[in-house]
């Protein structure tokens, strides 16, 4: 299989772990640069992945009762200024519309960064009463904030997410809401995407613009550095009293909603590149693969009975699982290299020998192993394969989190973990400035504080905390 041209244009990971990244996006076929900095197109491949998780994603969000609309992509620039803290935290990346062909607008728009702008004004307009209460919208979009530095996947000028907004009448319900989405998150990481999470709260200085508090959940990538991948908000009543989003309480009293927002981005297929690929390609979990069996024939065009196998194979398997048939002439090495390439979790291999005994071969892509199966034992194999692959891939992975995380107590301890690739969890009850004055000692920062049951000594100020908290370079 090394012999495949593409395949062997890989940077193996321990060379240059930046180069892999890139040669995998490349190879496996998921997107193509375009003129606009930041901005790409998502191929096939990488949009398939998106679909599904968007379609995973849907069905538990529609069990929550959230309801899936779309917003408009501009927002006037006028209603940005109505809440102080979000302006300020957005205004840096912020694409603005000033002209309609080359007549200057009076007042300009930007294209949306996000839509608790635009969410807001909707919700005023809906809510009257208590009874209308609590509402729960979704919509899947794309946004745009500028990037200085850009990468495919995990930092992009416009990308795609579901962002979902809820308003409540009272706070107990809207915090529980917030941190049932960031559960939901968490469960669906590990579910669907085999990628174990660290998941906690962000410092003062971390959250989202405007919001009370800022959730997150973070993933650590092969080479010891995090990535945020998906945060839920509580955005108390600072929007809602920034744009009037006002009902009818049970006393008859006009009262401001409580309010959350939640997301999960196209970072997620960065994450999955880069917690599980390997030098030879994608590594993706049966949930979310484009295709989860791949059916290749050997030698077909001087055996009939090969291709009607094939096909027979197909037509059966296509019912359950989301297949590919590849009847080409290309040779048995080249299939399963592409299919390596892809991350096609089973690779099913009909060819004569096999098939005189009425057997096919499987070639398994998390182990890179073949195995011989008998066609009338094949629909439970495959069922228990696909179970086992799923859960291989999130062990590898979970091993591997459980290695990077250390406990520090000190800072040059912290020093040391983070120079070593590693995530460090340490007691902090420092400051912004803190965190800056770690961050430039060692490039890494606090990711959130992922324990609060615990106590110990501050690494900064020496005093009692309960606050464990993640420190990691960051994507």
């Amino acid at each position: 299989m090394n012999n495949n041209k593409r395949l062997d244009k890989i940077t193996p990971r321990s060379v240059d772990f930046a180069q892999w990244y890139t040669d995998i996006v490349s190879h496996a076929k998921l997107m193509q640069y375009t003129d606009i900095k930041g901005s790409m197109v998502f191929a096939p491949n990488a949009w398939a992945i998106w679909e599904n998780i968007r379609n995973e994603l849907d069905k538990a969000f529609y069990k929550l009762n959230v309801r899936n609309l779309a917003m408009p992509t501009l927002i006037p620039y006028t209603e940005f200024l109505k809440e102080k803290d979000h302006i300020e935290g957005f205004a840096p990346e912020l694409f603005t519309v000033t002209h309609i062909g080359d007549k200057k607008l009076e007042s300009p728009y930007v294209i949306r960064p996000t839509s608790e702008i635009l969410f807001c004004n909707y919700f005023k307009t809906i809510v009257n009463s208590y009874n209308d209460l609590p509402i729960k919208n979704n919509q899947w979009c794309s946004v745009m904030r500028a990037e200085k530095t850009t990468r495919p996947f995990l930092r992009n000028s416009e990308f795609h997410w579901q962002e979902l907004h809820a308003i409540f009448s009272n706070q107990k319900e809207a915090e529980e809401f917030t941190v049932q989405i960031l559960d939901l998150y968490e469960h669906f990481f590990k579910e669907f995407l085999c990628i174990p999470v660290l998941k906690g709260v962000k410092t003062s200085w971390e959250r989202f613009a405007g919001a009370d508090l800022t959730y997150t959940i973070e993933a650590i990538m092969q080479d010891g550095v995090a990535l945020q991948s998906g945060t839920s908000h509580y955005l108390g009543q600072f929007f809602a009293k920034a744009y009037g989003i006002k009902y009818q309480n049970k006393n008859n009293e006009l009262d401001y909603v409580h309010q959350m927002s939640a997301g999960i981005s196209t970072r997620a297929l960065g994450a999955l590149i880069m917690v599980h690929a390997d030098d030879m390609g994608l590594v993706l979990p049966p949930a979310i693969a484009p295709v989860q069996i791949s059916i290749c024939t050997l030698f077909a065009n001087k055996n009939p009975h090969l291709l009607d196998l094939a096909n027979d194979l197909y037509n059966q398997l296509s019912n359950t699982y989301r297949c590919n048939l590849d009847t080409s002439d290309k040779g048995v090495g080249f299939k399963l290299a592409e299919n390596e390439i892809n991350g096609t979790p089973i690779s099913i291999i009909v060819a004569a020998n096999e098939y005189n005994n009425n057997q096919v071969m499987i070639y398994r892509r998390d182990l890179k192993t073949k195995t011989v199966c008998d066609l009338e034992q094949l629909d439970q194999y495959l069922k228990t394969t696909l179970v086992d692959i799923k859960n291989n891939i999130y062990q590898l992975a979970k091993d591997r989190l459980d290695q990077q995380l250390v406990r520090v107590n000190s800072l040059e301890e912290l020093q040391q973990t983070i120079a070593n690739n590693k995530v460090a969890l340490a007691f902090f009850d420092g400051c912004e400035a803190d965190d800056e004055k770690i961050k430039a000692l060692t490039n890494a920062s606090t990711r959130c504080i992922y324990d609060t049951k615990q106590e110990g000594v501050c690494i900064i100020t020496n005093k009692v905390t309960n606050k464990l908290t993640v420190f990691a370079k960051a994507y």
